[in-house]
């Protein structure tokens, strides 16, 4: 503890000095920091990313598996297919942003605002399932291209977007400020998003329940021991499809309204950092240097394992909650205890890492998720017990969210102060970030999916059989454990040191 104490102090210390000196050079530059105004309006701006990532992690499994009837090796196909898609087009939606030419509203903002309707569109179109029942020749195409095409245009919105961070203005402080607000308000929406598709698999379960009470009376009353069909069980599932094409018409009109309060609301500066010797990089040789990059090679492959490991446990909890706990109708109070649980603590690990440093920060609340995954998977049928380490989940969850899109932009920092003439890589930073993070949720799902196709799930079953729980378990703890475990590691020789970069800073301002 007084070593954390002794560290603490002699950062506060380094960064009243700069703050102080930021304050000089602004008074000397007629400069300001970031507005309070901006900062709300630019987080508002990650609330479409949000509420459709929660969407499709919490329900989009459930649907293609037990709403439109698809096996589960196809839907283990479309969902790795259109992240890894996803995961490809976000870098070259980068680059290509990167290139762009400034216009009178910004370099950014035109992306946001042009892929907004279609993105809304194309979000919508992916819930609809056509009136009758689709044959599998018809629904698995139609559904992988609707997933592809959204993802898209998403990259399209969401990267741009991103790269913002680095020109709303101020220094380092400002950006880790407004990069608290963006996860402060994208942690609410992923609140709302929960609260809405909780309703949803709410619905989901109780038709299934209907469902699995008929059969059940039906092999008592008349003897009969086959199951309905799969399209019968189909058409009793109208409730759940008109559910699900609701809450993608609510989130549309959420999506449009929080792009149309960013454009209001934040205007784009001018580049940062400028050289009069800019070196214009093709795209393969601007990659190699992002990942020859050591910090930043650091910095996403713990990021990239770390987030993996969350997906892995939350991409199946509606399934672990139904199958595995037996809490099938409890999912939505437990998803909104983690997540009320991880906005609390979302501005204290903010005020944490201000005291001890980001890399400390990081690693200690990414651990916390390993004690509560274990207890979970010893104790799964014991509610309360479950509620209490969603609470340290939550928690843990805050700092995977806010600490390395915090320590981004410090790696940027670097990259710039190394490379002064390679200029105008701010978008491509941002985009093979998320390129990496979601080529990792693309593995973990369609890793998640194709490992219950083996454990036998089928779908629309009332008994999913011990294999299938097993399954579920092993995904939800042990392997979501050890690839965390390689995420610390990866965090722990990450180079950055705090003390180093506020003395750099201070140095620079001489």
């Amino acid at each position: 503890m007084s070593c954390f104490k002794t560290f603490g102090d002699n950062l506060q210390t380094l960064k009243i000095n700069l703050q102080n000196k930021c304050k000089t050079t602004r008074c000397q530059k007629g400069t300001a920091g970031i507005p309070l105004a901006t900062k709300l309006f630019y987080g508002l701006g990650g609330v479409p990313y949000q509420l459709t990532t929660v969407a499709m992690n919490v329900s989009l499994q459930i649907f293609l598996l037990d709403v439109v009837q698809m096996e589960a090796f196809y839907v283990s196909m479309i969902l790795f297919v259109s992240r890894f898609w996803d995961a490809v087009t976000d870098s070259l939606v980068g680059y290509l942003a990167s290139r762009s030419r400034w216009t009178h509203i910004g370099k950014f903002m035109p992306w946001v605002i042009l892929s907004t309707p279609f993105a809304v569109l194309s979000y919508i179109v992916m819930w609809f399932v056509p009136q009758g029942s689709m044959s599998q020749a018809v629904s698995v195409p139609w559904f992988l291209t609707t997933a592809c095409l959204f993802e898209t245009i998403m990259s399209c919105y969401n990267v741009p977007y991103l790269s913002l961070n680095m020109f709303l203005g101020g220094d380092q402080r400002d950006r880790d400020s407004a990069t608290a607000y963006r996860m402060g308000v994208e942690m609410i929406a992923m609140l709302v998003g929960s609260l809405i598709q909780g309703q949803v698999v709410a619905v989901y379960n109780t038709e299934r329940e209907g469902v699995c009470q008929q059969q059940l009376v039906q092999s008592q009353g008349i003897f009969q021991t086959t199951a309905p069909s799969p399209a019968a069980h189909t058409d009793s599932l109208q409730t759940t499809k008109k559910a699900f094409l609701t809450s993608a018409l609510v989130m549309g009109a959420l999506f449009f309204l929080c792009s149309l309060l960013v454009f209001l609301g934040v205007k784009e500066q001018q580049a940062p950092i400028c050289s009069h010797e800019k070196v214009q990089l093709s795209y393969l040789t601007s990659v190699k240097m992002l990942l020859f990059h050591v910090p930043y090679q650091r910095l996403v492959l713990g990021f990239v394992f770390s987030a993996v490991a969350f997906q892995m446990s939350l991409g199946n909890f509606a399934l672990f909650c139904t199958h595995a706990a037996g809490l099938g109708s409890q999912f939505q109070h437990l998803l909104l205890v983690l997540l009320v649980a991880a906005c609390i603590a979302l501005p204290l690990w903010q005020a944490v890492l201000i005291r001890i440093g980001k890399k400390t920060t990081v690693i200690i609340g990414l651990s916390i998720f390993i004690p509560a995954v274990i207890v979970i998977a010893c104790m799964p049928t014991n509610l309360p017990v479950f509620m209490m380490m969603c609470v340290l989940m939550g928690c843990s969850l805050a700092t995977l969210f806010l600490l390395p899109w915090s320590m981004l932009p410090d790696v940027v920092d670097d990259f710039a102060k190394t490379n002064p003439s390679c200029q105008d890589l701010e978008p491509l930073f941002f985009s093979c970030y998320a390129f990496c993070s979601k080529l990792g949720g693309g593995l973990s799902v369609g890793i998640s999916t194709m490992t219950l196709h083996f454990a036998g799930y089928t779908a629309g079953s009332c008994d999913p059989g011990d294999s299938v729980v097993m399954a579920l378990i092993i995904l939800f703890s042990p392997v979501a454990i050890v690839l965390l475990l390689v995420g610390l590691v990866f965090f722990h020789f990450y180079p950055i040191n705090e003390i180093q970069q506020v003395q750099t800073q201070l140095t620079t301002m001489q």
